[in-house]
């Protein structure tokens, strides 16, 4: 072998050892980046592994590692996303089953209360046709004596309630001034 061919083999294998340190330096810089939840991009990948970008776009072997890292992160990316996305659509879908159970209980509710109202309208009815008109102003003016003449009633029963509590009180009086006077008759009894 001549000197100028071992020089060129010298100077392949160094080539190949440098493209190998760049393309390790690389791989670390792609782990630390997930790592840290970086943006997996060619600029930050060069910039992390102190490679030119250029490096990354001429070597094969150094694109295909920078484009196989980028496509799983952005899977990683879509997935979290995704993930994101549904746990959203599922929080949603539930607020839209509560409310639509709400909004059949308050369909039943107001149904319920149509029906009602419907029955109340139809006594109603009822009551005008058996009444004539006349009759009702004579039921809504007796209707009137009847609540005067309870309220009449009622300071009536508690004027009655305020004095039979004072005869009580007085008959409790009573009762303790005849005891009272009792014990002093026994008393002047036993005196000699």
């Amino acid at each position: 072998m001549t000197a100028g061919s071992s020089q060129t083999a010298a100077a392949v294998a160094a080539r190949r050892r440098q493209t190998q340190e760049k393309l390790a330096r690389i791989e670390k810089a792609i782990s630390q980046l997930r790592r840290e939840r970086g943006r997996l991009t060619v600029r930050g990948i060069a910039e992390r592994a102190d490679v030119s970008s250029t490096f990354l776009y001429e070597n094969a072997e150094a694109r295909t590692i920078v484009r196989q890292a980028v496509a799983a992160s952005k899977s990683r990316h879509d997935r979290l996303t995704e993930d994101k996305h549904e746990q959203i659509e599922a929080s949603w879908r539930e607020r839209a089953l509560n409310a639509e159970a709400a909004l059949t209980r308050t369909q039943q509710t107001v149904f319920a209360q149509r029906q009602q109202i419907g029955e109340l309208m139809g006594q109603l009815r009822d009551a005008e046709q058996m009444v004539p008109g006349e009759s009702v102003q004579a039921l809504t003016t007796e209707n009137t004596t009847l609540k005067r003449r309870v309220q009449q009633l009622a300071r009536e029963h508690r004027s009655l309630q305020e004095r039979l509590e004072g005869a009580r009180s007085n008959n409790r009086f009573a009762e303790k001034r005849i005891a009272d006077l009792e014990v002093q008759l026994l008393e002047l009894q036993q005196k000699p």
